[in-house]
């Protein structure tokens, strides 16, 4: 892992083509609301699917808080097809004050047919 980033970095960084975002948390709190431009891999299905990491220079992990990501960071940065810098948002999503992309109702039904009801938690 190549250390974490502030608020500053990362609106310069999404502004960056070769800059590759990802989204940690589960599916559903992604379509809730997410940084424009970031992609969805949640912390859990991470380690299955860090192969998609092969050939980017570029890599930020995003989480609520700031804890989760940096896990995330380290795990790919410890892939050996994983040439690149990533880097964790250390303030967390939580501290985000940039534009905030929502899913599409669309994503939400069919979201709601894969995880079943939602929660009455």
């Amino acid at each position: 892992m190549d250390g974490e980033i502030g608020t500053e970095e990362l609106r310069e960084r999404l502004d960056d083509e070769e800059t590759r975002v990802v989204d940690i948390r589960p599916p559903r709190a992604y379509r809730r609301g997410h940084v424009p431009g970031s992609e969805n891999v949640p912390l859990g299905q991470l380690v299955q699917d860090v192969e998609r990491f092969d050939g980017d220079e570029d890599v930020v992990t995003l989480c609520p808080h700031g804890k989760s990501s940096v896990k995330a960071a380290r795990l790919i940065a410890a892939y050996e097809g994983f040439e690149g810098d990533v880097v964790s948002y250390e303030p967390g999503l939580s501290e985000w004050d940039g534009p905030i992309e929502e899913g599409s109702a669309e994503a939400e039904a069919d979201s709601a047919a894969e995880e079943g009801p939602e929660s009455p938690f």
